[in-house]
């Protein structure tokens, strides 16, 4: 699934091209994403500004001039494509977006404006769109997450609050987007390493040195993935059908029984299940 890294990739994508535009028209090639995409969704959409593309969390947020908005999350596989009109080799890799990897049958969604279009394509069909009618609303839609690592709540008064009495690992706290907006389990493992936190340590135990490293080194690897183009592992591509580079600096994430990376540590990266879902660790300066 794409991370907060990946979905700010090509939220500055998107800032570049469509931003300030006017959508001319909307074409639904299959409504049955995640949430089924209402039959006045074109309609709706037709004519509209857009004043400003941002993102929360993994969401990311077309702000229409009207006040209105419309959510766009890619779910596991979704990739979004810039396509020009006039010259088809301009904003994407065409080799990419003919591939058998994405065929064409998994574009679901296209926005045109006057002289380019914006393509949604998922094969497995988690991402969804949802219309929002004004910042109330919208503001509603997020009342449920958590504050996200760049934030200035995100903070160790916010951590130490948390963790109190929280018999539940670390590893799982910062995979909860309840907790935290964004972290997903590539850059969990990662975050962890960079604090020599073992991810099975219950969070009640994590000492405030601890809770300031995870803070630190939440922010310094989310912002070195965004700079590398995001990490490509499976399905993500950026909107001009590039991988992303960050992959190349993993340190622990899809590792297992490789040497750690840590200067003068002789230990070994292990792979346990934590929540479900692979974690990676080294056995010996994570203990």
């Amino acid at each position: 699934m794409p991370e907060l890294p990946e979905v700010e990739v090509v939220k500055q994508s998107l800032v570049k091209k469509i931003q300030h535009r006017k959508i001319i028209k909307i074409i639904i090639k299959n409504r049955n994403l995640r949430f089924k995409i209402p039959t006045k969704f074109e309609e709706v959409l037709k004519n509209k500004v857009i004043k400003k593309v941002s993102r929360f969390s993994k969401y990311l947020i077309l702000n229409f001039s009207d006040g209105s908005f419309c959510l766009i999350h890619l779910g596991m596989s979704g990739t979004i494509h810039l396509i020009d009109k006039n010259n088809l080799n301009k904003f994407t890799n065409t080799s990419f977006y003919n591939s058998l990897i994405l065929p064409k049958k998994h574009n679901h969604v296209e926005i045109h404006f006057q002289d380019l279009k914006v393509i949604y394509n998922d094969p497995r069909r988690f991402g969804f769109f949802k219309f929002i009618e004004n910042k109330k609303k919208l503001i509603n839609r997020f009342s449920h997450l958590g504050p996200e690592p760049f934030y200035k709540t995100f903070n160790l008064k916010y951590l130490l609050n948390y963790f109190v009495d929280k018999k539940k690992d670390v590893k799982s706290f910062l995979i909860d987007q309840k907790f935290v907006s964004g972290i997903g389990n590539i850059y969990a493992s990662e975050i962890l390493f960079f604090c020599k936190i073992n991810p099975r340590i219950s969070a009640k135990k994590l000492s405030k040195e601890d809770c300031k490293n995870i803070i630190f080194f939440s922010r310094q690897v989310l912002n070195k993935a965004i700079k590398k183009g995001g990490s490509s592992i499976q399905d993500f591509k950026d909107t001009y059908g590039k991988n992303g580079n960050f992959q190349k600096e993993f340190k622990v994430y899809q590792r297992e029984n490789l040497n750690c990376l840590r200067n003068k540590c002789a230990g070994k990266i292990k792979k346990i299940s934590i929540s479900n879902r692979s974690t990676f660790f080294c056995n010996i300066c994570q203990k």
